[in-house]
Order: C-alpha cells, then sequence, then structure tokens
C-alpha cells in the first residue's frame, strides 16, 4: 500500500486536526505577516489551505508540492469546489484556485528542489520530515524560507506505535516494524527527537514545540468519520512490513486486531512533534 492513497489521506485528515498541537499553531498565526506566500512540501489533497483560511488569512499565495501525480490532481480538482461547499468564494484556476486576494496552486515534483526557487515568508511540511535525510532537508526548508522566515513541520513522527488492548507480541510487533521503516531509504522513526536537535543547532531560533500525538479511539463500538478505515491502513503497513519469519506470532497478532477492529475495540497511539522555527534573520 502507497501512503499517497487519496482515501488514506483523506480518512486521516481528522485524526491530525485533532491532536494538531494549537499552541505551536497559535504561535504560528500570531508571527505571520498579512499577505504571505506558504509552500508546502509533500501537501498531499491540499489540506492546507482550507486550514489557513480557517485561521484568518485572507491574502497572499500558497503553492502546494507533491510527488503523486493523483493526488495533486485531486487537490487541484476538489479544494475549490470543497471551499465552495464551506461557502467561500472560491474560483477555480488551472493549478488550484482563489478566494479573493488568496491564490492557491499544487504541482507535481520534489518539494525540495521546487521550493528553493523563491523564497516563503511560511514553508509547511507536515508529516513529512520522517520521510526525508534530516539533515539535507532542513536545509533546503530552512533556504526556501529565506532569511527570518518561518518553517513549520507538524505531525513529525516519533518512535512510538500502540495498538490497544494489549497482546503478547506487541513488543516484538512494534520493534520490527520501526525497523522496517528505518530500513527504507531515509525514513527514519525517531525523526522528531532528531528534528529537535537539528533545528537547536542552527542559528535560528525554535519558536515554539509540543507533542501532537495521534490517538484514535472508539466511542460506543463506532469511530469518528472514516477512521476505521485509517486504522485499516496501518494495520495493512504492519502486514507489508513484519514477516513470519522477524516475528511469528504477526499473523495471529494480525488477525486479533483485524477482529477489534471490526468490533470497535482497537485502540491507536503514534507519538509525534509540532515544530515551529524562524530562520536566522541573515542565513551564512
Amino acid at each position: 500500500m502507497k501512503h499517497a492513497k487519496i482515501r488514506y489521506l483523506e480518512a486521516k485528515h481528522s485524526v491530525d486536526e485533532r491532536s494538531r498541537s494549537r499552541r505551536v499553531a497559535d504561535r504560528l498565526f500570531e508571527a505571520l505577516p498579512e499577505a504571505l506566500t506558504v509552500g508546502e512540501a509533500g501537501s498531499g489533497t491540499g489540506t492546507a489551505v482550507p486550514w489557513l483560511l480557517e485561521r484568518g488569512v485572507t491574502s497572499g499565495s500558497y503553492r502546494g508540492i507533491d510527488l503523486s501525480p493523483t493526488v495533486i490532481a485531486h487537490a487541484q480538482r476538489t479544494q475549490p469546489a470543497a471551499l465552495r461547499y464551506r461557502g467561500y468564494d472560491a474560483a477555480d484556476t488551472e493549478t488550484g484556485g482563489t478566494v479573493g486576494d488568496f491564490r492557491f496552486g499544487f504541482e507535481v515534483g520534489d518539494a525540495l528542489q521546487l521550493l528553493g526557487e523563491r523564497t516563503h515568508d511560511l514553508v509547511v511540511a507536515q508529516q513529512f520530515m520522517d520521510l526525508v535525510a534530516l539533515e539535507p532537508a532542513v536545509d533546503a526548508l530552512t533556504a526556501a524560507a529565506g532569511d527570518g522566515g518561518l518553517v513549520y513541520c507538524p505531525l513529525t513522527f516519533d518512535g512510538v506505535t500502540l495498538f490497544q488492548p494489549d497482546h503478547p507480541a506487541d513488543g516484538e510487533i512494534e520493534q520490527a516494524y520501526h525497523d522496517a521503516i528505518d530500513n527504507d531509504g531515509d525514513r527514519e522513526t525517531r525523526a522528531g527527537r532528531h528534528l529537535l536537535e537539528e533545528f537547536r543547532d542552527r542559528a535560528g531560533s525554535l519558536i515554539a514545540v509540543d507533542a501532537s500525538d495521534a490517538i484514535v479511539r472508539p466511542r460506543n463500538g463506532e469511530y469518528p468519520g472514516d477512521e476505521r478505515y485509517f486504522l485499516n491502513c496501518l494495520l495493512e503497513f504492519v502486514e507489508e512490513s513484519v514477516s513470519a519469519e522477524a516475528v511469528p506470532e504477526v499473523e495471529n497478532w494480525l488477525s486479533t486486531r483485524r477482529d477489534q477492529l471490526a468490533d470497535g475495540r482497537l485502540s491507536y497511539v503514534g507519538h509525534r512533534y509540532d515544530f515551529l522555527y524562524r530562520t536566522a534573520a541573515e542565513q551564512a
């Protein structure tokens, strides 16, 4: 399964919005200029656009970049209509749309490369930093933010994947799952704590950091929105990553977890951090 599946991205949206640190987000919007330029790495289905509008952004521009042509096409096609459904006077453009003096667009490509083509007041990398090599990624994001710009990295995973109720194989499953992630290119399960160190070692200022744990739990046997599907995707990720050779009990673990999900008894916690960083006024 690819993380870029549109339904997965849409299903986890309610989880992300619920877990995002309000304190870090408030500090972000206190620091933004009125007519701002925003660039986002790994923009997904474009959910940052309505979030910015809801938080009072009324002018400027947003540029979302993602590697998936399918996801970008979905964002270009659906975001203007979704905004009209929410009551905004949104007009379509070739790559996105406009709401009053705020324009937004989405494009396919390598965000760390394309964002560097211009400077932005704000660079966003949501659920992105655990998928890339940290040092060069921070180099690219801070360069794209320019002197005194803001870099916002919410929902950065950091090394805890918990399912409840307890199962005897939980410890082995979590370790094997994280090992598989760490062995997959530049992905890193402890990206959150290492990003904290990376920002602290730079000349700019770490304005705010807070936990933003993803927590999904049933209410009276039901899950909010499409979060049952989100949990099913997580179980599929584990199934793809953990072999019976690595953990002999994995089949029993998956069967038990799927029964709990079907019965509305499965809960999940993923440990994450939100970061807000301002680059130095004059970067080296």
